[in-house]
């Protein structure tokens, strides 16, 4: 099949935006539960009625301070109540919100800002507040920064004092549907972020079609959501803005050092994800069980639950043996993975990166349904996501009701529907390219069956995605490592892997001078040096350099040092010396293995 669509099950507003949100349900849901919040500890449920009083004040002010219609406030912080409040506060003011990921550089938050015209921000920590001040002669746009830990939304409160409430209400109805609402900086081929341009119709058609997709799973007053994954990324902000259209209970957490207690604590039905969260409740689970001395029953568990996954997608179904045999691991195993899940839910939705065959029929087959998904920054988060009850692991789902999925003749994924993203900020030649036809090509391969299930085979472009979910534009760390004088090539990689690691090939040139300034044997090679410490060293602080410009998320872990330069003649570079990459990779797989291996 080469296009599928499916009707739209929810009406954009034409003249809505997303602060309509918060103000319908304290309306139509006064003493809900709509958000809640850590309080010494505790998780305190905050209804629908407070959470428009307290986004109304920072709303206000935000107005007092000068923040105008249209204007772009930027927020660098983890993940918090804090975020979500000040998210629809900025929508409350008129404002445009421009997410900046916590752990980016100074270069990053003064590229963000500056190209945004950002003329405010708030920031969560000392750490972000140096990160802007770093920069903040170069940023001529920037009125104000706030900082959340020092008092920053109680200040806004007494700022915004003399505000009236009419005053909001009218900032509130401003803007309209098709007006931008927030712009999520994306990681593209040519090493800068690309301001991705989603409008209040993106966030509405996306999350008001999942929400009665999955009507199920977001039942108001009895489903809650933990949210977890980082708000500057579009996932995070899908996981946001759906359970308050729902409306249902959203909670949130900084990062998940602690998620197995926050889970156990908030106990949330429904849980929003990377694959990587998942990897790491079955590599936990399998790991205690070894500890304990019971990995046999634990792997027997594991092998059974996706045997019984597999065979609910047969004709004839589960044998009447595997049903036994699945009910006493139910009871010995099943049960208590589900309790470290929270213990109450029964479905996840997972995105970002590829979650794997195996991990969606053992989590199925405990009784814990994965849904997964797909999407970019452009498309809003997921443009396609299984449905709760048509589940087939190994794809990626339908499309986003009311939206359709073409596959061109080369094989790309082609997207439309009114989630896609308006425009890139600033760059319009980038737009073009982008929406050609009226078609957002995204630059992914992938094939459509007969259902219309969506199955991505593999990448055109090079951004590299991590197993959590965080999108890596090589090209920018590559040419500060390059440029390096001992560094001839260098090849992030890290697509679907737990961490960033590279190939690094030594410029043979070079090395014999550095061989002899370091006492190195005469006519040492790169293969005979490979684990030579001064040689790691030098390679290592070329390293260091290359993470200074990117975050945290996108920074190499861990190197290896190939025997031999990459030439035309290997192979490995084109005539115009641009890197073969899935050459590399097949090549080098072992050298790309050895990285990851414990």
């Amino acid at each position: 099949m080469r296009e599928f669509s499916l009707p739209a099950l929810y009406e954009v507003p034409a003249d809505g935006n997303l602060a309509d949100i918060v103000r319908r349900n304290a309306a139509q849901h006064p003493d809900v539960a709509v958000i809640a919040r850590k309080v010494d500890g505790a998780w305190q449920d905050v209804t629908a009625t407070t959470f428009l009083a307290e986004v109304r004040a920072a709303a206000k002010g935000l107005i007092a301070s000068g923040v105008r219609p249209g204007d772009r406030v930027a927020l660098m912080s983890r993940t918090r109540y804090e975020w979500t409040l000040l998210d629809f506060a900025i929508w409350s003011a008129g404002a445009v919100t421009v997410p900046v990921y916590e752990t980016s550089s100074p270069e990053q938050v003064a590229w963000i800002l500056g190209d945004s015209g950002a003329t405010a921000c708030v920031v969560e920590l000392d750490v972000h507040a140096a990160a802007v001040e770093a920069v903040r002669d170069r940023l001529p746009a920037l009125e104000n920064v706030w900082q959340i830990d020092a008092g920053g939304v109680e200040e806004l409160g007494r700022l915004g004092r003399d505000v009236t409430d009419e005053t909001v209400e009218e900032r509130s109805s401003i803007a309209k549907a098709d007006d931008p609402a927030t712009i999520v900086y994306t990681s593209g081929t040519t090493g800068r972020p690309k301001g991705c341009v989603l409008t209040h119709r993106s966030f509405f058609a996306e999350c008001g079609n999942i929400v009665e997709r999955l009507r199920p799973l977001f039942r108001t007053g009895e489903c809650s959501v933990l949210l977890f994954l980082p708000l500057a990324h579009v996932f995070g902000r899908l996981v946001q803005v759906a359970p308050m259209i729902a409306p249902i209970k959203l909670g949130c957490v900084p990062d998940i050092k602690n998620l197995t207690d926050e889970l156990a604590s908030f106990r949330p039905t429904l849980i929003l994800g990377v694959p990587r969260v998942f990897e790491k409740v079955y590599n936990s689970a399998r790991a205690k069980a070894q500890a304990d001395g019971k990995g046999k029953i634990f792997d027997r568990a594991a092998d059974t639950a996706i045997a019984y996954s597999r065979a609910l997608d047969t004709p004839s179904g589960p044998s009447l043996g595997l049903k036994i045999k699945h009910k006493v691991f139910d009871r010995l195993v099943y049960g208590k993975l589900r309790a470290v899940l929270g213990g109450l839910g029964e479905y996840a939705i997972s995105g970002g990166a590829p979650l794997g065959e195996r991990l969606g029929h053992f989590f199925r087959g405990i009784g814990f349904s994965v849904l997964e998904g797909y999407g970019l920054t452009e498309s809003c988060a997921a443009t396609a996501f299984n449905p709760w009850d048509r589940q087939k692991i190994g794809t990626v789902g339908q499309p986003l009701p009311g939206s359709v999925i073409r596959i061109a003749d080369d094989g790309e994924v082609l997207l439309h529907g009114e989630h896609l993203f308006k425009e890139y900020w600033n760059n319009p030649a980038a737009t073009a390219e982008a929406l050609a036809d009226g078609w957002f090509h995204t630059g992914d391969i992938g094939t459509l069956d007969e259902d219309g299930y969506l199955r991505i085979t593999g990448r055109k472009k090079e951004i590299l995605v991590t197993a959590g979910g965080k999108n890596v534009a090589p090209a920018v760390i590559e040419d500060r490592i390059r440029a390096h004088a001992l560094v001839a090539e260098c090849m992030v990689v890290g697509d679907g892997r737990p961490f960033v690691g590279a190939l690094v090939t030594v410029d043979e040139e070079f090395l014999v001078r550095w061989c002899a300034e370091h006492g190195k044997p005469e006519g040492s090679t790169a293969a005979s040096l490979s684990e030579d410490p001064d040689l790691i060293a030098a390679i290592q602080a070329a390293v260091d350099d290359g993470n200074a410009a990117v975050s945290k998320a996108e920074s190499v872990r861990k190197f290896r040092i190939l025997p031999a330069q990459f030439t035309e003649e290997s192979g490995h570079l084109t005539p115009s010396l641009k890197l073969k990459r899935s050459v590399v990779a097949k090549d080098y797989a072992h050298e790309i293995e050895a990285i990851y291996a414990k």
